[in-house]
């Protein structure tokens, strides 16, 4: 896991986002979310408004967005609770950017299953590439961040760029899949295995074979 650290809170920090404040349709989410949480339980809200700052500043950036200390001081603010406690929650989950990136973040996971099945030849593609941990590369597309398990033990090796999972990688899936979204366009996610649908085997299958192609709901036929 690489380190992480907040984004100093400078003179030009506070001029660039010091004025933050929800965009009139995150202004609507906003409530919405504050409203699933019981009377004096407000302050619960603040995983969900924390993702929804880092995404309206993701849009202004045509990043997955961060979180700026003016932004979090701007949620603490919303949900009257010390910006400490923001803090806290922001610099603690991952899913939280701290500072800056690039316009993709590509996140490898490293531990065991992916690593037994050829993680460092996928981080390798992305070093090839001027990719390293805490660093946005000089063309401002990406930014790298080795992590631990993602849940895709079964398809491994796995990457997480920005919301979208790519699994079952060779080398050559990474490099395609990069020069797919350095060109604008949107690369088939989840497995990249020719013939496989989610986790089921690879090849053929002994049972719920309806998954092959398609989710099937069995519930019904039990």
């Amino acid at each position: 896991m690489a380190d992480r650290y907040i984004e100093p809170d400078t003179p030009e920090l506070r001029a660039r986002w010091g004025a933050f404040a929800w965009t009139a349709e995150n202004a609507e989410k906003a409530k919405e979310i504050v409203a699933r949480y019981p009377e004096g339980r407000q302050r619960s809200a603040v995983m969900p408004l924390l993702d929804l700052a880092q995404r309206q500043v993701g849009a202004e950036l045509n990043t997955q967005g961060w979180l700026p200390i003016p932004v979090m001081e701007y949620v603490a603010a919303y949900l009257s609770m010390p910006i400490i406690r923001v803090v806290e929650v922001a610099t603690f989950y991952t899913m939280y950017n701290i500072a800056p990136i690039g316009r993709f973040h590509v996140q490898v996971c490293g531990t065991t299953p992916c690593m037994l099945r050829g993680s460092d030849d996928i981080i390798a593609a992305c070093k090839k590439r001027g990719m390293k941990a805490g660093h946005i590369t000089d063309d401002g597309l990406w930014s790298f961040t080795e992590v631990e398990c993602m849940g895709n033990c079964a398809s491994a090796p796995m990457v997480q760029i920005n919301d979208d999972n790519y699994e079952d990688l060779t080398p050559a899936d990474m490099d395609r899949i990069l020069d797919e979204l350095a060109a604008g366009k949107q690369p088939k996610t989840g497995t990249q295995l020719p013939g496989r649908h989610t986790v089921e085997p690879a090849g053929a299958l002994s049972n719920l074979t309806a998954m092959v192609s398609e989710n099937h709901d069995y519930r019904g036929e039990w």
